[in-house]
């Protein structure tokens, strides 16, 4: 991969599961920079987590090209060297378990690849560490709360060393707090580890954190940008059949009242800010 090549490249790239007649992606060319946040909307069966399976070779194109770090995930024998690359969490951490101890199922992935044992030794400490969960490892997996639970699987794709981590709905099953502290992780490896984080979800709330914003509509990519320019077209996602964050839908309700609030607000504190400037 050239340096200044995209770590992601879809070109035209379109899916149709054999026994339906509806493409699940249709067409869909995206790039993501190497060290970028960027969160994928859609609502259920736009086409997101098909799109994730294809970034990591589950699924191969029907037609166009996926490129993952610059190898075609339709290559001969390509799949294991794009899983280097790009390592996948799923919504239900209990599907990705496959050991009875935390440590041994972190390193599965390792022992898979011929890894030394010495290094995996290293790599699963290193990686339930970077996670919080070193006091865990000798932890049976179905002890866990979901959080951990999630945690342990987010250890077990880092162990990997990718460039890259697709977050299918990470977070879908966790309760708040849950969800507080995986967003953190996640954020954590983007920021001081350089990992580039596509992150699938239908919580609004977490899509403001990201750098950019996907959204997908009957398999197709129908917008984009920063956080403020997609969730300041409030009718046009009402389209699309979704919500924008809780802030932003406020800020638009209390405009309509008169009051001279700007659009793009998305947080809580963003909202105080302009609140107070109004005194």
């Amino acid at each position: 991969m050239t340096k200044d090549r995209p770590i992601i490249e879809l070109n035209n790239a379109s899916f149709h599961y054999q026994d339906s007649k509806q493409i699940a992606v249709h067409n869909l060319s995206l790039t993501v920079e190497k060290g970028e946040f960027i969160s994928v909307l859609g609502h259920n069966g736009s086409g997101k987590s098909t799109m994730a399976k294809l970034l990591n070779a589950l699924f191969l194109p029907s037609d166009g090209q996926v490129l993952v770090a610059g190898i075609d995930t339709a290559g001969e024998d390509a799949q294991w060297d794009v899983r280097r690359h790009c390592g996948m969490v799923f919504q239900n951490p209990d599907n990705q378990m496959v050991a009875t101890v935390v440590e041994e199922d972190v390193a599965f992935g390792l022992e898979n690849l011929g890894v030394a044992p010495s290094e995996i030794r290293r790599r699963v400490d290193e990686a339930l560490e970077m996670v919080g969960m070193q006091d865990f490892a000798s932890r049976q997996p179905h002890m866990l709360s979901g959080g951990q639970k999630q945690r342990i699987a987010i250890a077990g794709v880092l162990a990997m060393r990718p460039d890259v981590i697709v977050f299918d709905e990470a977070t879908a099953m966790l309760d708040p707090s849950g969800r507080r502290d995986v967003l953190q992780i996640v954020r954590r490896l983007n920021k001081d580890e350089g990992i580039t984080i596509i992150w699938i979800t239908h919580f609004m709330t977490e899509a403001t954190l990201a750098d950019r914003v996907a959204v997908m509509n009957k398999g197709e990519l129908v917008m984009q940008g920063t956080p403020k320019q997609i969730f300041t077209q409030v009718d046009k996602l009402d389209q699309y059949g979704l919500d924008v964050p809780p802030m932003t839908d406020l800020a638009k309700q209390l405009r309509d009242a008169g009051m001279e609030l700007p659009e793009g607000i998305l947080s809580v504190d963003e909202m105080v800010v302009e609140l107070c400037r109004l005194k």
